[in-house]
């Protein structure tokens, strides 16, 4: 899995220009909204928002600044799911999912202690990692990404339920984020 394959796989998946008026996010191109585009220095045309300047933002903001980099180095197949649930659903809230999953599969504490759950990849967060990994081996981070993916998916049911126009995004969500 190198970076430069899920970056393009996302901007595959999210297409150029969209400016679909049931989502709250806006006008995208990319994938990259807006707010996110100005927030990174770009004042123009969302239809004209070079795919360069996606690329990275897609590289520095949901790959390096939330320290998925790091944990690519222990596995690879988690950091690509945590890299794809970020841009959907932001860094932390895919950094929360694996920490809330460590601290369920720590068996009581056992393997390892109880981390905070506060959406950063720090050095505890890494500890538990590899604790995790060590103790479950060798299949350990497919377990993860599993219990991560059904984060996800039951977050964009609630995500539907909650908001009645999120349904036409919800079938898409499921079948292209999940699995």
């Amino acid at each position: 899995m190198d970076l430069e394959t899920l970056i393009d796989d996302v901007i595959d998946r999210e297409g150029g220009f969209v400016d679909d008026p049931a989502d709250p996010g806006g006008a995208t191109c990319w994938g990259v909204t807006r707010a996110v585009a100005r927030a990174n220095g770009y004042a123009g045309d969302m239809r004209a928002y070079p795919r360069a300047a996606a690329v990275d933002v897609y590289r520095r903001l949901y790959w390096s600044a939330p320290g998925f980099d790091r944990v690519a180095t222990r596995a690879p197949h988690l950091a690509a799911d945590l890299f794809d649930t970020a841009v959907n659903m932001g860094a932390a809230v895919a950094t929360g999912f694996l920490q809330r999953t460590l601290n369920a599969l720590n068996r009581g504490g056992r393997d390892y202690p109880d981390r905070p759950v506060d959406g950063k990849i720090t050095d505890q967060t890494l500890a538990a990692l590899d604790a995790f990994l060590a103790h479950r081996a060798p299949g350990g981070e497919a377990v993860l990404v599993k219990a991560i993916e059904a984060l996800q998916g039951e977050r964009y049911l609630t995500l539907a339920e909650h908001r009645p126009a999120d349904e036409a995004f919800l079938y898409g969500w499921l079948a292209n984020r999940i699995g």
